[in-house]
């Protein structure tokens, strides 16, 4: 047999291959020559590979037999493992094969390692695809062989239940490492009794039996070595813990009694053996526990403190060399990924993927990381774990610890592709420090600042806690900048003993003491008084059971500056925070906190959050469209009372707002109707699509939506009158677009946890109330041209398609004009005005001689509202432009362009319309009705009204 060319290996190397190669051909076994290329690199690289060699006289052809360029395929691999325990009748015996199995597919993985065939990628993955095959196969020989000793478990359904393997750790994210431990959780569905002859066996019981015979499997060290290391510690309640644990009491202990630290380890909880469907059941329960509703940022101190438990253990233990542990090693790379899992993988589906490698790429799509930063991370990361596996692969032993011998090191070297040991050294110290730059950047802790910053943090400490007397405290708040002083530190005792912060939980009070000295510094700072302070106690008040949110406050400063900004100018925002705490999320970046994106902008973040979501989930599309809207509603209004915003553009980014929610809101209704009933048909016999539009009235279709308006919306469609749909459950044209329209409502309106997107009122629609909630064009334009009273023509002027198809928009656009344009008896249509609007004064004006209503008194918007529907209804006739525009001020304009309103009228009317909807907007956001003083206004009021009168030829 000829020798391998190992001569050209390291001096050291070279020997310890020779000496390998002599025990090799003193075993009498023979090397298949197409194995001779690579031998020394492996051998070189790996003891255990060589050992193998000499204990398995097949093992050479074996290898040389199973396609080496190939990684594993599932299916493969079970087939194999099925014939090889096709015939085995005992534990025993399953234990020898199973072994056998595992030394020869480790060697063969890492051959294809050591050698270059394979990357990290197929590495970790042929050895996660090999564990979970070993694990099912295994477990589905034990239950067979107990069913048949005690019976079978089944559920309510007749149906056997069977145990749940689930993987946690690297076997979860398929990142398995050559000599790792497996973490392993057992747990079954369903609960009952097995009659036995003697006495009845419980479920559990059989499920606790059955797990530790697979333990034993793969754990049990024999004279063929073992399969796996088993770990069960990451079970409910740990080693004290029952070691199979049924559906509903797994997930009760995560609800009541789970960790955070539990959290970090069910990211990466999979189903690996067993009932695999209902593991995914089981995980689809838990996921509520791992990944919070809202942002968490209460996971960057849990992890912080996770990492100060590891730090100390490595150097109580002189661990620094472990490249897993140690500073800059693996485990911090996993930190930085998983807190941004915690933090966010609530929101964002995307992110709930175990597999670390596969979640940097979603970190910068999501704009949660810089490329720069990801890419470094990744490239570490690999790095790292190729180190690892050189380790590993030596001895088939559980090691990260870099090698403490001059042998070690040049096996490492050379495994790893370096020349020189200084060479290898020196990047793997880059990488493990750009590691540490990013593990502190990520994880740092924001209040880590100098001495005489933490004395001040300190004595402000001291004042929230109660530990200072009542004129120190009080002289303390003044030295900050807190005004009324005094109010302020009454209302803070209130607060702090209060009921609802004695009964905090341990960590939430400790997070609630970390934040309000900060909280308190920042009120000073801004110069703000009690009623800045109540509003923020309230905030806080709010979310005391909720503590992520305090956490969020306390990690990101900024966050805490924007939030006593933006109370202070604001109780509407306030209340809104208060309300909706996911919303702080907006406070972290002041760029696009006021900076609201444009029409295009705004389309493209909502669909793109939608896309998050799978399709059939509803509640979860509901709980997006409304996340959206507040986070976009806080946007504005931080422009707004920060006067970054002029009030036309508010209200344009407000319809924005609308409108981009309602085209995603009709589609979101569109589809699952289509997908039941197929599509309606048009006139000319195409499918419709969707041949459907929104048309918004009021103030969304005059583009003058407010901050807590509602929605004027008809519904309208052109399909075929008396047509049925395409699909296997067709329904007529006329139903379909009902159900459309009622499921559009229903998207909109209903309330969720997050509250309600918009109120819809459809009364505008042909008949009001009484009338179909969705009509046809054709009806519409009947009813508009033979029944429309002249306040529905008023209404009209201000009507737009605001979603659905440009088809149909172009219909109703050609309706419109065609009313609007028609002939009108003048006298009528005066008295019809006036008529409308004196029965307006009489039910909705304020009366009071010391106040003035803004929208509804005369004088008031409603007035010109009037004179601009007017002047619409009465010359478009004759000029067809004034069909053009819906909102008030360009129908102003284009007014004095045609010379039927002077220009300085309508200069006047445009000055005091927008003085009223902008002292409007700020009473909305001080929660304030939209009522004033008397004397506010004057001039512009009785310019309002002598227009009025001389524009309705009216004397006194």
């Amino acid at each position: 047999m000829n020798e391998p060319q190992y001569q050209s290996l390291p001096d050291e190397l070279s020997v310890l291959v020779s000496q390998h190669w002599q025990s090799f051909v003193e075993s009498g076994h023979v090397m298949p020559p197409v194995l001779h290329d690579d031998l020394p690199r492996v051998w070189a690289g790996s003891d255990y590979v060589a050992t193998q060699f000499q204990r398995d006289p097949e093992l050479g052809q074996w290898l040389a037999d199973s396609d080496l360029a190939q990684p594993l395929t599932a299916d493969g691999l079970c087939q194999q493992v099925r014939e090889r325990l096709a015939d085995c009748d005992s534990e025993d015996e399953l234990k020898r094969r199973i072994r056998r199995l595992r030394h020869r597919h480790m060697v063969r993985i890492i051959w294809r390692d050591l050698a270059g065939i394979g990357d990290y990628h197929s590495t970790v993955a042929d050895l996660s695809l090999l564990a979970d095959t070993l694990i099912h196969e295994s477990l589905d020989l034990l239950y067979r062989w107990a069913c048949a000793r005690s019976g079978t478990p089944t559920g309510p359904d007749g149906k056997p239940v069977q145990l749940v393997v689930l993987a946690m750790g690297k076997l979860g994210a398929r990142e398995l490492n050559l000599s790792s431990d497996i973490d392993l959780i057992f747990a079954y569905e369903h609960e009952g009794e097995l009659e036995g002859e003697r006495r009845a066996l419980s479920y559990h019981q059989f499920f606790v039996r059955l797990g530790q015979q697979l333990i034993k499997v793969l754990d049990q060290t024999t004279a063929d070595g073992f399969v796996f290391r088993v770990d069960m510690r990451l079970r409910p309640w740990g080693k004290s813990g029952v070691l199979a644990i049924g559906f509903d009491a797994m997930e009760g202990y995560y609800e009541t009694q789970g960790r955070e630290w539990e959290r970090y380890a069910l990211i990466k909880m999979r189903p690996v053996a067993g009932d695999l469907k209902a593991g995914a059941r089981l995980i689809k329960r838990l996921n509520p526990f791992v990944y919070r509703r809202y942002i968490d940022y209460g996971a960057f101190q849990s992890l912080r403190e996770m990492k100060a438990l590891i730090e100390r253990e490595v150097n109580r233990k002189g661990m620094q060399a472990d490249v897993k542990l140690g500073a800059g090693g693996i485990r911090e790379v996993e930190f930085i990924v998983q807190a941004f899992q915690l933090i966010r993988g609530g929101q964002l589906p995307a992110l709930r993927e175990p597999n670390l490698v596969k979640v940097l790429p979603q970190l910068v799509e999501l704009e949660l990381l810089p490329e720069d930063v990801a890419d470094e991370l990744t490239d570490a990361y690999l790095f790292l774990r190729d180190v690892e596996h050189r380790l590993q692969a030596v001895g088939d032993k559980q090691t990260q610890r870099l090698p403490d011998d001059q042998l070690g090191w040049q096996r490492l070297t050379f495994a790893m592709g370096f020349s020189e040991r200084t060479a290898f050294e020196r990047k793997l110290r880059r990488f493990r420090e750009n590691v540490r730059l990013h593990f502190g950047q990520v994880i740092a802790d924001p209040e880590q600042e100098t001495e005489a910053a933490q004395g001040a943090d300190q004595e402000l400490l001291d004042l929230w806690l109660g530990e200072l007397d009542d004129e120190a405290a009080v002289a303390q708040l003044g030295a900050i900048g807190v005004l009324e002083a005094e109010q302020v530190y009454a209302r803070l005792n209130a607060f702090r003993d209060s009921r609802a912060v004695e009964n905090m939980q341990t960590i939430s009070r400790e997070r609630l003491d970390r934040l309000m000295p900060l909280m308190l510094e920042a009120l000073g700072y801004q110069g703000h008084g009690d009623t800045t302070a109540m509003r923020l106690f309230n905030f806080v008040e709010a979310v005391l059971r909720r503590s992520a949110y305090i956490a969020l406050l306390v990690e990101n400063p900024g966050a805490l500056t924007q939030l006593v900004k933006l109370s202070g100018a604001s109780p509407w925002i306030a209340e809104r925070l208060a309300l909706h705490p996911v919303l702080l999320d907006e406070l972290l970046d002041v760029r696009t906190l006021y900076s609201p994106p444009e029409r295009a902008e705004l389309d493209d973040e909502l669909r793109q959050q939608l896309l998050r979501v799978a399709e059939d989930d509803l509640e979860q599309q509901m709980e997006v469209l409304r996340n959206f809207k507040q986070a976009h509603l806080l946007r504005v209004a931080a422009s707004e009372v920060t006067e970054v915003l002029p009030l036309m553009k508010v209200s344009d980014y407000l319809t924005w707002l609308a409108e981009s929610i309602l085209n995603q809101v009709v589609m979101l209704a569109w589809e699952p109707l289509v997908e039941r009933h197929g599509r309606p048909s048009r006139l000319d016999g195409q499918p419709c699509s969707p041949d459907f539009v929104v048309v918004g009235y009021g103030k969304l279709g005059g583009i003058e939506l407010g901050h807590n308006s509602d929605l004027d919306l008809v519904f309208l469609h052109d399909a075929a009158s008396g047509g049925m749909t395409d699909g296997e459950k067709s329904v007529s044209n006329e139903q379909f677009y009902a159900r459309l329209g009622q499921r559009i409502v229903h998207i909109l309106s209903t309330r969720t946890m997050s509250g309600q997107l918009y109120e819809v009122d459809t009364r505008l629609r042909p008949s009001g109330s009484a009338g179909l909630l969705v009509s046809s064009m054709d009806a519409f334009e009947k009813y508009q041209l033979n029944d429309a009273w002249t306040w529905e023509h008023q209404a009209l002027v201000r009507a737009r398609v605001v979603a659905g198809c440009s088809r149909s928009r172009q219909r109703f656009d050609d309706i419109r004009h065609k009313v609007l344009c028609r002939e009108r008896a003048l006298q009528g249509l005066r008295d019809d005005v006036l008529a409308m609007r004196s029965k307006m004064v009489d039910h909705l004006s304020d009366k009071s001689e010391a106040q003035f209503h803004l929208k509804q008194d005369p004088g008031g918007i409603v007035d010109i509202e009037f004179m601009v529907q007017y002047g619409v209804l009465r010359w478009a006739s004759s000029h067809g432009e004034l069909t053009r525009f819906t909102d008030n001020v360009r129908l102003l304009e284009t007014l004095a362009a045609l010379d039927i309103m002077s220009a300085q009228d309508a200069g006047l009317l445009r000055e005091a319309y927008l003085a009223y909807r902008s002292a409007a907007h700020r009473a909305s956001l001080r929660k304030e009705k939209s009522i004033v003083d008397d004397t506010q206004f004057r001039d512009l009021r009785d310019g309002v009204r002598a227009i009025w009168k001389q524009w309705f030829d009216l004397t006194d």
